[in-house]
């Protein structure tokens, strides 16, 4: 009895311990659970809460990916952590949750079906089962890009009594007598212009494939590809051009400068067809400064309304032919802005609350026809800006010299005249956003390939990108038309070549 007894009282102490450990593991295991939760609800917080509590534009562009990987990861630990025994369980909702409802993927994908049926199809029974009816769920795969090889055979045929050799000709090409095919090269210009990969990574990319293409190559594949383009890329000016509204900007672009073994500062010019017009597109310049010559030299023999930034460089562009200043609200309404995130400006917060009043009309004017739009304007906006300018003079007198608040209301009134010429026009949008919007592949790729190697490198990337550009905002695929372009263009009829731009191109059936 008593080593029944002894064997009890061990067997109890084992059982403390486990129970002490499983205490422990489920402490430990609340206590992730909790710290989880609250990562998982700051993430959220940062995403969807308040503006003030939100991260600032240029914050969420850096970490939208990263967030919505954490928040991923943590939603997966969460549940692994709650499905295992002993775990607290989350409070039942009021309410079922709603769950997110999933995009159908592309109908113009590959299906490849899978059929699943069960091993018997006989009942218990003894009878035979019907089908009634089937599941169907659908997911996303995809193969690696893969490289293969195009096998021209051409054969030769004589005539033994008239001694005549008969072949057909090899088809005209982009690169003459070299490797790459139309879709090889257009998938190096996408890489480079559209990825913003820079050469020496599609080679170690195309490598992983047992393809060796060093960079060198890459860039002459470029090169070549880009010159067979030219011709294409003075059409699409002149269609550009032919516009009666254009918007027009520029940004900072890093050259190489072999000579000073550093890079020096060049800009591309970017000019699009208005906010509002049928057939977009837009066009880009590359050159070496910011002067107004390029401007001018671009746009020589055009006439229109061009909307614009109060950058000096434009003065010389409506002064020597006849045209229409047209100016950005969203640049007045920005240094408003500013100010209210720099100290909270009364002032300023009014302007943009009164600047967002007219952006309410413009939003419910967008799909209207030009006509109509102008109406509106007429009607809603102009009563509105005739306020808002009177009420800027007003505070001009009481706000001190020098001062930020009285800088961003300067801008404001001495650009009056054409901060408002949209209220004459009802195809001049109220701000210049549309062609920032067209600057963005330009920002994104100099954080990736750093700088051009040279001007010529530069005006080459602009021919590219204002077509490929141009060919996402007709809702083109950039791969497919460029792989039609550069099979055509060697053979097409320079008479027809505008069947080539990007608003025209249709692809071969």
């Amino acid at each position: 009895m008593l080593q029944h007894i002894g064997e009890q009282r061990l067997h109890i102490d084992q059982q403390s311990q486990h129970i002490a450990s499983q205490a422990q593991a489920i402490k430990f295991r609340d206590t992730k659970i909790e710290r989880i939760t609250f990562e998982l609800a700051r993430l959220k917080a940062w995403r969807f809460a308040a503006k003030t509590e939100r991260m600032n534009a240029e914050q969420r562009q850096m970490f939208e990916e990263t967030l919505a990987a954490d928040q991923a990861s943590l939603e997966a630990q969460l549940e692994a952590l709650q499905g295992q025994p002993g775990a607290q369980s989350e409070p039942a909702a009021t309410e079922p949750r709603r769950q997110p409802k999933r995009q159908a993927l592309p109908e113009h994908l590959q299906r490849v079906a899978h059929h699943h049926e069960p091993e018997r199809t006989t009942c218990d029974c003894g009878q035979l089962m019907v089908r009634v009816g089937e599941d169907v769920s659908e997911k996303l795969d995809i193969v690696p890009a893969q490289f293969f090889v195009h096998r021209h055979i051409r054969g030769k045929w004589a005539c033994k009594c008239c001694q005549v050799l008969v072949q057909e000709p090899v088809d005209a090409q982009i690169i003459d007598k070299g490797m790459p095919s139309a879709g090889l090269l257009a998938h190096t210009l996408v890489s480079r212009f559209v990825d913003h990969l820079p050469y020496y990574r599609q080679e170690q990319i195309n490598a992983r494939s047992g393809v060796h293409t060093p960079r060198s190559t890459l860039a002459a594949w470029s090169g070549a590809a880009g010159a067979g383009l030219l011709p294409l890329y003075d059409a699409h000016r002149e269609f550009v051009l032919g516009a009666d509204v254009l918007h027009a900007d520029e940004t900072p672009v890093r050259m190489l400068d072999p000579g000073a073994g550093k890079t020096k500062k060049a800009y591309v010019w970017a000019y699009a067809r208005g906010a509002f017009d049928a057939e977009p597109g837009v066009v880009y310049d590359f050159c070496t400064g910011r002067g107004s010559k390029y401007p001018v030299a671009f746009l020589k023999g055009w006439s229109g309304t061009l909307v614009c930034d109060d950058l000096k460089s434009y003065d010389s562009v409506f002064k020597l032919e006849r045209r229409i200043e047209a100016g950005c609200t969203a640049h007045s309404r920005r240094k408003f802005d500013e100010l209210i995130k720099a100290n909270q400006s009364p002032v300023a917060t009014q302007a943009v609350q009164r600047i967002a009043w007219l952006y309410r009309i413009e939003r419910e004017a967008k799909e209207l026809p030009a006509a109509a739009r102008l109406a509106m304007r007429q009607l809603r906006s102009k009563p509105l800006c005739d306020e808002l300018h009177a009420w800027l003079q007003l505070e001009r007198q009481r706000v001190p010299d020098g001062s930020g608040i009285a800088n961003a209301i300067d801008y404001s009134l001495n650009r009056w005249a054409a901060l408002t010429t949209y209220l004459d026009d009802g195809n001049v949008p109220i701000d210049n956003n549309h062609i920032e919007n067209q600057m963005r592949p330009w920002a994104m790729g100099r954080k990736a390939w750093l700088f051009a190697g040279s001007e010529l490198a530069g005006q080459r990337a602009a021919v590219v990108m204002s077509l490929v550009q141009s060919a996402k905002l007709n809702g083109h695929d950039p791969w497919a038309y460029l792989n039609d372009v550069l099979t055509r263009l060697p053979t097409h009829m320079n008479s027809r070549i505008d069947e080539l731009l990007p608003h025209r191109w249709q692809p071969q059936a």
